[in-house]
C-alpha cells in the first residue's frame, strides 16, 4: 500500500504587520531663491531750508558795494586834482592817503566778505553777520547826525547866497532845488546806511543761513573759536586799530586829556593805541579774562581823554599846526560839524555804547574751572 503524501501546505497569510502607517507625501519642491531687490535709500531730508541761493544773492549784493566803494578811489584822486586848482585849497597828501587807504580797505572787505558768502563759507557768514551790526548802528548814528546837520549846512549856503544877490525868483527856486536836492541825500543815506544793514543782519542771523553754511562748509574755520558777539567786538577792536594806525601815519592828530597832540608826539600816541587795540583784540577772541578786564578799564579813560580835549582845546588851533591853510580853516569853521559840540556827542554816543557793549560780554569772559589737582578735599569729620 502506497504511503500517501500529506497535503500540500496552503500559502501561509502574509505575516501579520504592524498596522499600515500612510505613506508619507512626497517633499515639497523648493522653489529656486528670488533676489528681491532693496528699495532705493530715501534721499535724506535736511532739518533746516537751504539758504544756497540767498547766500549767493547777498555774496553779489557785497561784491558790488566794494565796487561801487572802490570806485571812490579815482573820485578822490580826481578831487584832489581839483582842489589845486582852488586857491588854498589843496589836499593835503595825508588826508589824500588817508580817504584812499579807507576806501580801499572797505572794498577789499566787501568785495572778499561777497566771495566768501557766494562760496558759502563759515568764514564770511559770521563776519558778516557782525560787520552789519556795527554797520547798522553807526550808520543809524551817523544818518540821525547828518540829518540834524545837513539843513543847517544848506541854511548857510543859501543864507551867503542871498547876500551876495539880490532877492530874485531865482533865489527862491534855489531854495526849493536845495531841498529837494537835501531831502534825495537823506534818503540815499538812509538807504545806504540803514536799511542796507539791516537786510544783511536780518538774513545773515537766521538759523537756517547758518546751518546751510554749516553743511556746505563741513570745515571748522577760525570764527568758530569765539562766540559771535566776543568775535565782534574784537573785528571792532581790530579795525581801530588800523584806523589809528593809518591816523598816526597820514594826519597825525590825538586828544589827550584837554590838549590836542600834533606830529610825532601824535603819531606815537596813536601808535601805542593802536597796539593796545590790537592785542586787546586778539586777548577777547582766546577769551581771556585780563583782555577783558584791560578793556573794561582803558575805555572810561580813553572816554575821559576825549570828552576833556572836547570840552576845553580848540579844533581849530590844532588843524593849523597841521599844516591847513586859511582857506581850509575856513571851510572847516563854517560847517556846523565842526562847531560846538556835534562831533563830540556823535562820538561820545558811540564810545558809550561800545563801552556798554563790553560789559554785556562779561557772561563769556568766566574764570577758569579748578583742575583737579587745585581741588582740596575737605577733612573728613
Amino acid at each position: 500500500m502506497e504511503p500517501t503524501l500529506p497535503p500540500d501546505p496552503e500559502p501561509s497569510a502574509p505575516e501579520a504587520a504592524a498596522p499600515e502607517t500612510p505613506a508619507a507625501a512626497p517633499p515639497a519642491p523648493i522653489s529656486p531663491a528670488v533676489a528681491v531687490a532693496a528699495p532705493p535709500p530715501l534721499p535724506e531730508v535736511p532739518a533746516y531750508r537751504d539758504r544756497g541761493t540767498g547766500l549767493m544773492i547777498f555774496g553779489v549784493i557785497q561784491i558790488l558795494l566794494g565796487l561801487l566803494a572802490a570806485l571812490m578811489v579815482p573820485i578822490i584822486a580826481l578831487s584832489a586834482f581839483v582842489s589845486k586848482l582852488a586857491p588854498g585849497g589843496t589836499m593835503r597828501p595825508g588826508q589824500f592817503v588817508s580817504a584812499v587807504a579807507t576806501y580801499a580797505f572797505i572794498a577789499a572787505a566787501l568785495i572778499g566778505l561777497g566771495i566768501g558768502s557766494v562760496q558759502m563759507k563759515r568764514w564770511a557768514r559770521a563776519l558778516t553777520l557782525v560787520i552789519s551790526w556795527y554797520w547798522l548802528i553807526m550808520g543809524a548814528l551817523a544818518t540821525v547826525l547828518l540829518t540834524a546837520v545837513l539843513p543847517v549846512m544848506v541854511r548857510g549856503v543859501l543864507a551867503q547866497a542871498q547876500n551876495s544877490a539880490a532877492d530874485t525868483p531865482s533865489a527862491d527856486m534855489s531854495t526849493g532845488i536845495m531841498a529837494v536836492v537835501l531831502t534825495l541825500i537823506i534818503v540815499v543815506l538812509a538807504f545806504f546806511l540803514v536799511l542796507v544793514p539791516i537786510a544783511f543782519v536780518i538774513f545773515y542771523s537766521r538759523k537756517d543761513v547758518g546751518e546751510t553754511c554749516r553743511h556746505r562748509d563741513p570745515v571748522e574755520r577760525w570764527t568758530d573759536r569765539a562766540p559771535l558777539p566776543v568775535l565782534g567786538a574784537s573785528v571792532a577792536l581790530f579795525t581801530g586799530a588800523v584806523y589809528m594806525l593809518l591816523t598816526g601815519m597820514t594826519t597825525p592828530l590825538f586828544p589827550f586829556f584837554g590838549r590836542y597832540l600834533t606830529g610825532i608826539p601824535a603819531a606815537v600816541c596813536l601808535v601805542a593805541l593802536a597796539a593796545l587795540d590790537g592785542y586787546l583784540a586778539i586777548a577777547l577772541f582766546r577769551l581771556q579774562s585780563i583782555g577783558w578786564w584791560i578793556a573794561i578799564l582803558a575805555a572810561p579813560v580813553r572816554i575821559l581823554s576825549v570828552v576833556l580835549t572836547f570840552a576845553r582845546a580848540d579844533m581849530m588851533q590844532a588843524y593849523s599846526k597841521m599844516g591847513m591853510s586859511d582857506a581850509q580853516l575856513q571851510m572847516l569853521n563854517s560847517n556846523p560839524m565842526f562847531r560846538g559840540h556835534v562831533l563830540l556827542w556823535w562820538g561820545l554816543i558811540s564810545m558809550l555804547l561800545f563801552f556798554g557793549y563790553l560789559l554785556w560780554l562779561k557772561r563769556y569772559f568766566k574764570p577758569p574751572a579748578p583742575t583737579q589737582r587745585e581741588v582740596v578735599s575737605a577733612p573728613a569729620v
